[in-house]
C-alpha cells in the first residue's frame, strides 16, 4: 500500500504545481497524479541524521495510520516544521486534518 515519492522530477512537480495546506506542524504539497505516492523532505535545520530519520519515521508512521483505503491518486509532500519535540499523534492529526481539507482522502 505504501508507496514512496523517490524521483527528484516528481518531488519538483509537487513543489511548482501543488497545493498547500498549512499546519502548526507541518505543510502538506499535494498534486493529482495517476496512483498515490507520498515523500518527506527535511533539511539540515532538523538536526543531526538520527533526528532526521526519527521524524521521518513518526511522519511514515502516520501517513500509515491515516491512509487506510480510502486514498485519491495525489503525489504527497510533508514537510514538518523545525520543533524541539516531535509529537506522533500531534502531527498524525495534522497529516488527517490536511488531507481532509485538501480532499485528497476519500470519506
Amino acid at each position: 500500500m505504501e508507496t514512496r515519492l523517490k524521483k527528484q522530477k516528481d518531488f519538483d512537480a509537487v513543489f511548482n504545481k501543488g497545493e498547500r495546506v498549512y499546519t502548526r506542524s507541518l505543510t502538506l504539497l499535494y498534486l493529482k497524479s495517476k496512483e498515490f505516492k507520498f515523500g518527506i523532505s527535511l533539511s539540515k535545520k532538523h538536526g543531526k541524521a538520527h533526528l532526521r530519520n526519527r521524524i521521518k519515521r513518526i511522519i511514515r508512521a502516520g501517513v500509515r495510520e491515516v491512509i487506510k483505503d480510502g486514498v485519491n491518486p495525489y503525489y504527497i509532500v510533508v514537510l514538518p516544521k523545525v520543533r524541539e519535540v516531535y509529537n506522533f499523534h500531534e502531527l498524525k492529526n495534522d497529516i488527517l486534518y490536511s488531507l481532509k481539507k485538501g480532499k485528497v482522502l476519500s470519506d
